[in-house]
């Protein structure tokens, strides 16, 4: 079976953590790991590289992750803090020679198309990005030995998609899954899940519902990401949480046995 990594390139929710001109305990901690940046995975299967989402720190977390090459990009939905930085990908199609193929749905692809609209275009001025857009659909898709399987996920009205990657479950901006989706997760290894704050949320698991979640699928290993700065010092949370699951945080790498 093939060897999967995953790393957690930002881990923050739409405003990133620390929020702009916010003076609470978590903004202004010094502890490393209550920085978050807007939520991204980089997903590597036996040496090759996909990430999930590509926000507005982009760049950055590549830079800091000297990341070399990515093969792909798959985009959960179209909200700016996971659509916001794809302009960055024409430094690997600089690399690589060759476009960056990306999966999307229709609806996303429409957002790209209008956000980035120069890319799309029939005469394209030099050094825009070179992009292929694939058809995001139900069905699993190939990627280095291994299949990466859609799966449909609820963010208040808007449809989202996240992934399961072997026995690896990535899930973002949810707040309801129906049943048969949940079945696609069902004996997942580890489940990344975002859990928001605790207080309610419109489109967001919280913290409560997250775990609620967890117990329902019973991973062996469980991260919460898209955290907010209302959920609390990472520490803190940390030490409330069941011995099985785990606040992630930008930079952390896991390996799936």
């Amino acid at each position: 079976m093939p060897k999967i990594t995953a790393t957690f390139l930002g881990t923050g929710t739409s405003q990133g953590v620390p929020v702009i001109a916010c003076e609470c305990r978590v903004c202004t901690s010094i502890n490393p790991k209550n920085n978050r940046l807007r939520s991204s995975l980089l997903v590597n299967v036996d040496g090759k590289n996909f990430v999930i989402d590509t926000g507005p720190d982009f760049r950055q977390q590549m830079l800091v992750n000297d990341v070399k090459m990515i093969e792909a990009v798959f985009f959960t939905h179209e909200h700016k803090d996971h659509i916001a930085g794809l302009d960055d990908v024409r430094a690997f199609n600089y690399r690589s020679k060759k476009d960056m193929e990306v999966y999307a749905t229709l609806q996303v692809q429409e957002a790209l198309k209008r956000d980035f609209y120069y890319a799309f275009t029939e005469y394209k001025y030099p050094g825009v990005p070179q992009i292929n857009l694939n058809l995001l659909t139900d069905d699993p898709i190939a990627f280095n030995g291994e299949q990466i399987i859609p799966i449909n996920v609820m963010h208040y009205k808007m449809p989202v998609k996240a992934f399961r990657i072997g026995g690896l479950t990535y899930i973002t901006d949810a707040n309801f899954i129906e049943d048969k989706e949940v079945a696609k997760i069902e004996g997942t290894e580890v489940l990344v899940l975002n859990a928001l704050r605790r207080e309610p949320h419109i489109s967001h698991f919280t913290l409560e519902e997250a775990l609620a979640f967890i117990e329902q699928i019973q991973p062996k290993r469980a991260y919460l990401t898209h955290i907010s700065h209302l959920l609390g010092d990472h520490h803190q949370v940390s030490n409330e949480l069941p011995e099985n699951v785990f606040l992630a945080y930008d930079g952390l790498e896991i390996e799936l046995s």
